[in-house]
């Protein structure tokens, strides 16, 4: 940070807040020039709090440039759905708009959300209208500001799912940008006049954060969301049908530069324990704090987790006790056991039927005849159900209807849906997006992990453990979207078929892994962990999970 007597020296995309009349600056302008297929770099920036983030098709820009012919430019469109709840409607009517105005292929995010991929510049306002008529909008899902808030998705953990479920929403809709940009840029709202300033926000003012905000909400002993790493966790505890409030974690994130020390993951400390009724404002203040505390000069170096770190998390919390007008009780005691999806049927303490279907790398689409779009299609077309994302990228069927239940089993089969066909391991893998779109990609995710997967199955099988699930997580680059700093192996994109493998992650999310090997191509990775898993079958412990053996006898000393 700067000394007391120097002005700070802020990064260039804290200029481009505050100078941009509540995320407006001529980001419109932009967007109907018709001649690139592009924005600048300020509007790269600007666009992401409006949900979107500019991508080109990277396995095309050789061709393309030996053509003389600009980058396949195109957006990525994030959806604000707080908790990952849709309506029948709305899925259906989310994946035609998809088919016309995307690639057509849905995109299932660990933010329990939904991502359009391939949207080029003369479809961004269809789409963005196609959205609204949902009553769904992108605003804040991308950006310095709160993203999509997620929640525990499994209503069977709790009597009081439902109400705690809910705090996504609230929470979400208290943190929302005040602008009315969103509406002016995308759906022809009314113009800001000229000179006049833009709609004050409490919160954000006209700075916004210092960078991306996330908040995750769960229920123990479930931690599908795995609530340490986000920027806010909130834990919730109840005691028999009563829910009473939450634990509350700050400072957790999994973001990283490779060859820069001065960036980590971090799990999230947990400082004390708020009513139900004060946690919202407990969320805003926690944000407001960060607002005014983060680091403005260097942006790899933003996030909640760095500032608790400079700062100390004594000096956080009595600064966010201070503003609260109270102090925070001390953390109950809670415990962790798993994080994986409750697949097929089942049921809520209300007796309400629920049913989860596992969806490859979150991408909905028919492959090899697991025709998942086409079923959830029909089934949201009949309104059978209504549905959820979950942050394992997958879809649960919510609030069925028992004499539904058989229509929907009969359109799954109809389309080869079928229950207990994959390994535990590999229900639980989870991988981003990376390339060809994503700019920050070095390595593949999505596209390899299925076939990773299915070569750590064959050495599973090799030594008798193909009934265990192992939390594999694959990502194309240090960012850790795809949560792989808190996975059982964890591969971090280093290069075109190069990632640094990670092991010793705990199976409950309350452990981040560590780097075994600091640059590998496939065989180096897979002959580590034939090695590992042979060791690993004569010498665990009772109960031990593999992740555990690995911390235990790789990391021993370093502990």
């Amino acid at each position: 940070m700067s000394g007391k007597d120097e002005p700070p020296k802020l990064s260039p995309v804290e200029a481009m807040k505050t100078s941009s009349r509540g995320l407006r600056g001529d980001l419109d302008a932009q967007m109907n020039d018709s001649l690139t297929g592009n924005v600048t770099e300020t509007g790269k920036q600007l666009i992401k709090f409006h949900g979107s983030y500019v991508q080109d098709d990277r396995d095309r820009r050789a061709e393309r440039e030996e053509k003389k012919l600009e980058w396949a430019y195109s957006y990525m469109i994030r959806l604000r759905i707080p908790a990952g709840d849709m309506t029948a409607a709305q899925w259906a009517a989310l994946q035609e708009s998809c088919d016309r105005n995307a690639n057509g292929v849905m995109k299932i995010t660990t933010r329990q959300t939904i991502q359009f991929h391939g949207v080029v510049k003369a479809r961004m306002k269809p789409t963005m209208k196609d959205f609204d008529a949902l009553g769904l909008d992108a605003i804040a899902a991308c950006g310095d500001v709160n993203r999509n808030v997620i929640s525990g998705s499994n209503p069977a953990i709790a009597p009081f799912h439902a109400e705690v479920h809910e705090y996504a929403a609230a929470i979400s809709e208290a943190l929302l940008p005040k602008t009315g940009a969103f509406k002016e840029i995308w759906l022809d709202g009314e113009k800001l006049e000229d000179g006049k300033e833009a709609e004050p926000d409490p919160l954000y003012q006209n700075r916004y954060l210092p960078r991306k905000f996330k908040i995750a909400v769960t229920i123990p002993p479930h931690n599908d969301v795995d609530v340490f790493v986000h920027d806010i966790g909130l834990i919730a505890i109840g005691s028999g049908e009563m829910f009473e409030g939450f634990n509350v974690s700050i400072g957790g994130g999994l973001g990283a530069t490779h060859g820069n020390p001065k960036t980590y993951p971090r799990l999230g400390n947990v400082i004390g324990f708020v009513a139900k009724d004060k946690a919202v404002e407990a969320c805003w203040q926690i944000a407001a704090v960060q607002r005014d505390y983060g680091n403005r000069e260097d942006r790899s170096l933003a996030r909640l987790k760095y500032t608790l770190d400079r700062l100390g998390v004594d000096f956080f919390k009595g600064e966010l006790e201070k503003r609260l007008g109270f102090a925070l009780a001390p953390a109950r005691p809670v415990s962790f056991t798993h994080r994986g999806d409750p697949y097929g049927w089942f049921s809520d303490h209300h007796g309400q039927w629920y049913n989860t279907i596992f969806v490859d790398c979150g991408r909905v689409k028919d492959e090899d005849g697991y025709n998942i779009k086409s079923a959830l299609m029909d089934i949201a077309q009949e309104n059978l159900c209504s549905f959820r994302c979950t942050a394992n990228q997958n879809v649960m069927l919510t609030y069925v209807p028992e004499g539904n239940k058989p229509k929907i089993d009969a359109v799954l089969a109809k389309h080869g849906i079928t229950q207990g066909h994959h390994t535990k391991t590999k229900e639980e893998a989870i991988a981003c997006v990376a390339l060809p779109t994503c700019p920050l990609a070095l390595a593949e995710a999505q596209r390899y992990l299925p076939e990773f997967v299915s070569k750590v199955e064959n050495l599973q099988r090799k030594h008798g453990l193909i009934g265990d699930a192992i939390t594999t997580r694959i990502t194309g680059c240090p960012n850790g979207c795809g949560r792989p700093y808190v996975a059982e192996i964890g591969l971090v994109g280093k290069g075109p078929g190069r990632y640094v493998l990670r092991l010793g992650g705990d199976y409950q999310g309350e452990r981040l892994n560590r780097v075994h090997l600091e640059e590998a191509d496939e065989g180096e990775i897979l002959g580590e962990l034939d090695k590992l898993l042979g060791a690993y079958v004569k010498d665990r412990k009772a109960g031990e999970r593999f992740g555990d053996y690995a911390n235990r006898t790789l990391f021993a000393q370093a502990s």
